[in-house]
């Protein structure tokens, strides 16, 4: 769980290069941002900030761009040693309790590598971070969801395998995709009402953080991963 969360190709040598010292992969046109430092972060001018956010014991090295609040990427190093190494991500503070909203729906495009151990998650967090709501919307490799399963349910436009535990500092509510999907749109409000009213496991929290991006385990030998459009929007 993060702390604050499709294709291989061949490096061309100065890629490699850049590869083993921590650097990003370059993006299509050069970034505004970006950063190799364990906690580096940039404000947007629309109220996002990005996070590079590694938090694991025996990371790697891992660098992050940023185009915009929609158009950010991760090049991340990280050995197949287990447990999570980190949850680079994009955050927007909503601050509203939920009988309050109206609205609060997020999009979301990625290209994601075939290899590795992750998640492509949302990490939802009410203000006081007492709970802690994930929705995985792919993942691959040896990843699992803390917690005990709590059936399947449709919420959101999409169906999700459920999971409810506790990490020592907060509930953790997961969500998991029954299949990957590299792009769509998620109704968020529908499933944190459901947490609320159908399963009573909280009650009328304020959300603050809506956090999205990638909980990596491992990407051993250098991974990309890119978020090619992204927002979230609420009323």
């Amino acid at each position: 769980m993060a702390r604050r969360t499709l294709s291989r190709f061949v490096l061309a040598p100065a890629a490699a290069v850049a590869a083993l010292i921590g650097f990003a992969a370059a993006p299509a046109h050069a970034a505004i941002w970006s950063s190799s430092d364990q906690w580096g972060n940039y404000a947007t001018s629309d109220g996002y900030t990005l996070y590079n956010n590694i938090w694991g014991s025996g990371a790697g090295p891992q660098s992050i761009w940023v185009n915009s609040s929609a158009n950010w990427g991760v090049w991340a190093n990280h050995p197949d040693t287990g447990g999570i190494k980190s949850y680079p991500n994009a955050k927007k503070v909503v601050g509203r309790s939920i009988t309050s909203l109206a609205s609060l729906t997020s999009s979301y495009n990625v290209t994601v590598p075939v290899a590795g151990d992750y998640n492509t998650s949302y990490d939802i967090w009410d203000t006081d971070y007492d709970y802690e709501v994930m929705l995985w919307v792919n993942y691959n490799g040896d990843v699992g969801a803390l917690g005990t399963s709590q059936g399947t349910v449709t919420l959101g436009g999409h169906t999700w395998n459920v999971y409810k535990g506790d990490n020592g500092a907060n509930q953790v509510f997961s969500f998991l995709r029954t299949s990957d999907s590299a792009s769509g749109t998620v109704n968020i409000l529908p499933i944190l009402k459901w947490i609320k009213d159908t399963k009573g496991w909280w009650g009328n929290e304020t959300i603050g953080d809506v956090q999205f991006g990638y909980e990596i385990t491992s990407s051993a030998g250098g991974l990309d991963f890119r978020t090619n459009s992204f927002s979230v929007s609420s009323s």
